[in-house]
C-alpha cells in the first residue's frame, strides 16, 4: 500500500495551490495529488471563454509546467478517483489501484455539474461545461458542423460560452428558468445590462423559461420542449445548471455535511486529519453576514489551500480572504468583490451606456460588495471599501469623478473623529 503525509483529493485550483503552498511553508514530507483528470492540474475559468474560443491551447491553462510537480516532489495520480475513506485507518480507497494511506487528507474534489432530471436528460448530444473533456466534446461538435446551440441556465458558465459560441458564428438560445440573469449572485442593474448586451449580439436570451424535456432522433437530441409547449431545435445543448457538491465519501463515514462539508476557520473538518477546501466545502463567512455558505470561486479554492497548507506546517491563520470572482462576456470584462447578499440598496458609478461603470452595494449604509464592468480602478480600490466596512454616503459613491480611495479616507477620518 502506497503511504503519503499529505494526500490532496483534487487537481484543480484549490488542491494545486495546497500542493504548492506546502513546499512554500517548508514541508518536507511526501505529498500525493489524486484526481479523475487524466491530465495535470490546469485553470478551469477559461474552458468556457479561452480555450473553447481556441484562443488559448491547452498547454497555456496548465496551472504550472508538467516538470513542476516533479521537481517538487510532488506526486500526480491522474486517473484515479477515491470511492471511499477509512477515517480510522487513515486510508483512502482508489478507483483502480486499492488503498493508500494518509497522514492528512485534503478533500478537494469540487463537484459534479447538475444535471438535468426531465425526459430525454440521457440523449446523445447534451453537454456541461465543468473539465477540460467537457470543453473538448463540445468543441468536437462544433468541428463537426453544430450550429445551433441551446445552453440550459444563464448563470456564468451559461453567459460566457453563450458569448463565445456567438462570436464563433453559431445561432444561440439561452433559457433561464428565473426572472433574471445571475439572479442568485447580482442585483438587477447587472442582470437588465447583461441581457442587453447578449441579446444585442443577437443571442435569443428567454427568461422565465421551463424546459418541460429534450426530444431527439436516433438517440441524439434534436430540440428542447419548453413548458409553453414549443420546440426550440438544435444540434447540441449545454447544460449549466450549477454542481453538485463531490461530499459522498465524507459523508458516509460521518463527516458533518450541510450543502457541502462543513469546515471550521482553519479548513478542518469534524473529522481528525481530514481537510476540505474549494467547491465543496461550507464554512461560516463575516462577508455574508456571518452565515455558513459555500463559495465557488478560483479565488476562494485557492486561499483556502494555502490556509490549510499553513495549518499542516505549523503555521496556522484563519481563513480570512476577501472573496473576488470576475467574468469575461463580449469585450466586457467584469470583476466582483465581496458577496452581495442581503444588500438593501445600490449605487450606480458611471454611465452603464459607456459600458464602464460600477455597481455598489450597500447594507445599513456599509459598502459590502461592488460588480465592476470594465472598470479595474474601481474594483481594486472598491476592495478597501469592503473590508473596512465603514459608513461611506450613496451620493459620494455615486459621484465617480470621486475616486473610491479618497471616499475611503474620508470615512476613516469621520470615524476617527466620532471615536475622539
Amino acid at each position: 500500500m502506497q503511504s503519503f503525509d499529505v494526500v490532496i483529493v483534487g487537481s484543480g485550483h484549490g488542491g494545486a495551490q495546497a500542493a504548492i503552498a506546502l513546499r512554500q511553508n517548508g514541508f518536507e514530507g511526501s505529498v500525493a495529488i489524486v484526481s479523475k483528470d487524466t491530465v495535470p492540474p490546469y485553470e478551469r475559468p477559461p474552458l468556457s471563454k479561452e480555450y473553447l474560443a481556441r484562443e488559448k491551447p491547452f498547454e497555456r491553462i496548465l496551472l504550472r509546467p508538467v516538470e513542476f510537480w516533479k521537481d517538487r516532489s510532488i506526486e500526480l495520480v491522474l486517473g484515479e478517483e477515491v470511492t471511499a475513506i477509512d477515517a480510522k485507518q487513515k486510508t483512502v480507497q482508489l478507483s483502480g489501484r486499492g488503498p493508500m494511506r494518509f497522514g492528512d487528507l485534503i478533500w478537494a474534489a469540487g463537484g459534479s455539474p447538475r444535471r438535468l432530471t426531465c425526459d430525454g436528460a440521457g440523449l446523445a448530444g447534451i453537454h456541461a461545461m465543468r473539465g477540460k473533456d467537457d470543453a473538448d466534446k463540445v468543441m468536437a461538435e462544433l468541428d463537426a458542423g453544430a450550429r445551433r446551440i441551446v445552453l440550459i441556465g444563464a448563470g456564468y458558465i451559461g453567459l460566457e460560452a453563450a458569448a463565445v459560441l456567438s462570436k464563433l458564428g453559431c445561432e444561440v438560445v439561452l433559457l433561464e428558468a428565473l426572472d433574471r440573469v445571475l439572479s442568485r449572485v447580482a442585483g438587477k442593474e447587472l442582470s437588465q445590462f447583461l441581457e442587453a448586451e447578449h441579446r444585442s449580439h443577437g443571442i435569443d436570451l428567454r427568461l422565465n423559461c421551463e424546459v418541460h424535456s429534450l426530444e431527439g432522433r436516433n438517440g441524439r437530441v434534436t430540440g428542447v420542449r419548453l413548458g409553453d409547449g414549443e420546440v426550440v431545435q438544435c444540434d447540441l445543448v449545454i447544460v449549466g445548471i450549477g454542481i453538485v457538491p463531490a461530499i459522498g465519501p465524507l459523508a458516509e463515514v460521518g463527516a458533518d455535511v450541510s450543502g457541502g462539508v462543513v469546515v471550521d476557520e482553519f479548513c478542518r473538518t469534524s473529522l481528525p486529519c481530514i481537510y476540505a477546501i474549494g467547491d465543496c466545502a461550507v464554512q461560516t463567512s463575516p462577508f455574508a453576514q456571518g452565515e455558513r455558505i459555500r463559495i465557488e470561486s478560483v479565488q476562494n479554492a485557492a486561499d483556502m489551500g494555502t490556509c490549510v497548507a499553513r495549518a499542516i506546517c505549523g503555521k496556522p491563520e484563519p481563513y480570512a480572504a476577501t472573496p473576488w470572482f470576475w467574468s469575461n462576456q463580449f469585450d466586457l470584462k467584469l470583476q466582483t468583490v465581496g458577496i452581495s447578499r442581503g444588500y438593501d440598496a445600490t449605487v450606480i458609478r458611471g454611465d452603464p451606456a459607456t459600458r464602464s461603470f460600477s455597481i455598489v452595494y450597500l447594507r445599513s449604509g456599509k459598502v459590502i460588495a461592488l460588480d465592476c464592468i470594465n472598470s479595474a480602478k474601481d474594483y481594486v480600490q472598491g476592495r478597501k471599501l469592503v473590508e473596512a466596512g465603514n459608513l461611506i454616503s450613496p451620493s459620494d459613491l455615486a459621484d465617480s469623478s470621486i475616486p473610491l480611495k479618497e471616499l475611503l479616507a474620508r470615512s476613516v477620518k469621520t470615524l476617527s473623529k466620532e471615536l475622539h
